[in-house]
Formats: C-alpha cells, structure tokens, sequence
C-alpha cells in the first residue's frame, strides 16, 4: 500500500489495520543509509506481500547531552517521501522495562499486528537491551511472525552510525552528514519567532528559529545554507549559537540571514538546511565590526551557491 504521506500514530491512537504490517524497527534518530535500506526493505517487503508498511520509532528517550537529530515532525517528514503508510510512536517510558516476549508479544503481535518485522543486523530490544535479533527470531516464530534483518551500510570501512552522524555535526562537517544520509542535509525547522531587530537595524535582517530543547545544536557558529519556505527555495547564511555580540543569551537559536529576500514571514514555518560551515561563532567589538563579518559571510555564501 503506497499512500502520499504517513500516517502518524501513538500507540494509545493507533486503528486496527485491515492487513496485518510490516514493522521496521529501531531508533531511527537521524534517518542515515543505514535506518533507510531497513526503511526501504520494508516498503518493498510489504508492497509485495499487502502488508500495510510501518516504522515503529520512540518519544522520551533517556535524555542525551547532545538531543536527537531528527524530530518526530521530521521523521514524519522523510517517511513520507520514502512511501511508508504508518509512523508508530512508541513512549520509551511504557516499554523500557519489558522484557524481550512482552515486547514482542504484547506490542508487536496484539497490539501493533505485526506479520513481518525488519530491523537492522545490531538491533536491541527489552529490558536492558537483552534482547538481540538471535532472540527476535525466536520468540517471533512462536508467534507466526516472520523476522527480517538488513545489514549495515559501511562507509569507508566505518559502519554509518547515529553516533557517527552526531559526531560530524559537533565538528561542523555538513557534508560528511548529507554524505551519510543519502544527500539530504542537517536541518533546523520552525516558525519564525520574533527577536530584537538588531540585525534589521544593521541592514541584515534575520529570521529566528528556536532550536527545540531536545534537538543537537550542530557545532556552533556561521554556515552557509539553503532555506525553504513552501515551495520556494532560497540561500542564506546562518548563525548557530548564543549571538554574543549582540547579547550573549543563554539558549541556543539558529537565525538566518535570507540573500536576496525582504519580505515579513514571522510566523511562517521555513526550513533551514546546513550546507557548509564558514567560521566560527564570534564576539566583535564593534556592531561595525560585526556588520563587516556578516558582508564577509554573503560573500562566501554567494561563491559557494554560484549566486
């Protein structure tokens, strides 16, 4: 079954299915090659066999110092356009102290009705982690249900990793994420919220994005990127951090200076994509000095972009 978008469900939510689904598991934070063959093997699994297509993923995860990578709006998001029917969201609260049969039995057999389920090679379930895809496969054939693995994408002689994707963010290497995920670019997504005007009063203005609390902040400083809002596409240079200058806040935002854009979207949702770290985050004496950095900053967006 290939739907435009994907259905998104709580487990407390989630409808009887007419068909019984094929169930990709894991984490998914990120969505790099690795999560996507399993994404995509279950997409062709089911297609071939009427199952309805499924990615079970997680909200309250034990919280990390770097935050997720990906939202659950925007793995709803990538899913979509990868053809998966359902996106089951799982409270990690509910499950973390089952074990690996009631997992299974309870979750994926009663109430998820699940007749295949695809995972990675690695892949860890029940309380503690205990159980492995060895254990999957056993208890899954007590209860009629088949267990698929995929194996892992491997990108010079290093297996491609949330870990890994993690790490090239907090270093400022954009590329060496999009090179893991397919192409597709670390993203900020939001409406755009009111700041000071400082920047409209300087002759760059800015549009403000809070980066969710539970989101990683990528390595802090000036990047240039690519913004979409609706349909159309737009280059910007953006700043990622505290703006010291202008007043040393305490919570990280990312705000973007759009090229060639002058028009009031406060309030509209944009999408803001990392294409190529530039500098690093920087206190300037002077608003001059600042002003002259920013000029600096579109000029190298402008030649990168060929704008």
């Amino acid at each position: 079954m290939s739907l435009e978008f994907t259905h998104k469900y709580y487990i407390d939510t989630i409808p009887f299915a007419p068909s019984s689904r094929a169930i990709a598991l894991g984490m998914f934070d990120g969505l790099h090659e690795g999560h996507m063959d399993v994404i995509r093997d279950t997409v062709r699994f089911a297609a071939a066999n009427n199952l309805s297509s499924c990615v079970q993923t997680f909200v309250n995860l034990p919280k990390c110092g770097d935050g997720l990578i990906t939202t659950v709006e925007e793995q709803c998001d990538i899913l979509s356009k990868a053809g998966v029917d359902e996106m089951i969201i799982l409270d990690y609260n509910e499950v973390c102290n089952l074990t690996p049969e009631e997992f299974v039995y309870d979750y994926l057999k009663v109430r998820l009705g699940a007749d295949t389920c695809i995972s990675g090679e690695d892949y860890r379930f029940g309380k503690g982690a205990s159980g492995d895809t060895e254990e999957l496969k056993r208890i899954g054939s007590e209860f009629i249900m088949e267990v698929r693995t995929v194996p892992p994408r491997i990108i010079n002689g290093r297996k491609i990793s949330s870990t890994w994707l993690k790490e090239a963010l907090k270093a400022g290497h954009p590329d060496e994420f999009a090179a893991m995920c397919g192409g597709r670019r670390f993203r900020y997504t939001g409406r755009v919220a009111h700041g000071k005007g400082m920047g409209n009063k300087m002759g760059f203005p800015t549009a403000n994005l809070e980066i969710p609390s539970d989101k990683i902040v990528a390595r802090r400083g000036v990047y240039a990127t690519r913004v979409k809002l609706g349909r159309d596409v737009y280059y910007g240079v953006t700043n990622i951090g505290l703006r010291p200058t202008m007043e040393d806040a305490v919570k990280d935002i990312c705000e973007t200076h759009i090229l060639d854009f002058d028009e009031d979207i406060y309030g509209a949702e944009i999408c803001v994509e990392l294409c190529e770290f530039l500098r690093d985050e920087q206190k300037f004496s002077s608003a001059d000095e600042l002003i002259a950095a920013v000029d600096d900053n579109k000029k190298k967006a402008r030649e990168l972009f060929g704008i």
